[in-house]
C-alpha cells in the first residue's frame, strides 16, 4: 500500500446570483466548460442537449501551453440541482485510450442568501503513484509544487469566470 502525503483534494466555492437549479443546467452543459475552465475547452457529449445523467461517458478535450490531450470521463452523480461528480479514467493525445485513474471533480450548489453557492472540488485520483515520482511529473506538468497548487489557481478562475458569466445572463 503506498502512503500519499501530498495534498489530493482541492476545493474553492463562489457565490453566484442564481438559482440552484440554474447553476445546476450551467455547469452540467459540459460543452460550455471551455467557456469558463483556463485547461478545458470543452467536451463531446452522447446525446448534446440531454441533459447529465449517471453512467453517461463523455470526452474532454484539454489544453496547456502547447499541450493538448483528450480525458475519457464519467458521471458517477448527477443529482440536479445539488451535486455533479465526474472521474476522468482514460487519457491519450487524440483519444483517450490510456487507462488510467487521473481524477475526481465535484461540483456542489447549495442555495444561500444572494444565490448559489457553487463549490468546486478536484481529487487526485493517483493514489497508487509514490509521492516523490508524483511530485516530479506534477512539477514538469504543471511548472507548480504539485497538482493540488495548480488545481488551487484553476478552480479560482473558473469559479470567478462562471461568476461573471452568469451573472452577466450568459
Amino acid at each position: 500500500m503506498v502512503r500519499i502525503s501530498r495534498t489530493t483534494q482541492v476545493s474553492d466555492s463562489v457565490v453566484v446570483d442564481i438559482d440552484p437549479e440554474a447553476a445546476y443546467d450551467a455547469v452540467t452543459d459540459l460543452t460550455q466548460m471551455g467557456r469558463w475552465s483556463p485547461e478545458n475547452t470543452g467536451a463531446v457529449v452522447p446525446e448534446p442537449g440531454r441533459p447529465v445523467y449517471a453512467g453517461m461517458e463523455f470526452v474532454g478535450a484539454n489544453r496547456r501551453g502547447a499541450m493538448r490531450w483528450h480525458t475519457g470521463c464519467t458521471v458517477v452523480v448527477a443529482d440536479r440541482p445539488d451535486r455533479f461528480v465526474f472521474e476522468v479514467r482514460r487519457w491519450g493525445v487524440w483519444k483517450p485510450l490510456l487507462p488510467v485513474a487521473v481524477a475526481t471533480w465535484e461540483y456542489r450548489f447549495e442555495e444561500v442568501p444572494g444565490g448559489t453557492r457553487i463549490t468546486e472540488t478536484w481529487f487526485d485520483d493517483r493514489t497508487d503513484w509514490p509521492d516523490t515520482p508524483a511530485l516530479w511529473f506534477d512539477r514538469i506538468a504543471t511548472g507548480k509544487r504539485g497538482f493540488a497548487e495548480f488545481q488551487k489557481g484553476n478552480i479560482r478562475r473558473t469559479l470567478e469566470r462562471m461568476k461573471a458569466e452568469l451573472e452577466a445572463g450568459g
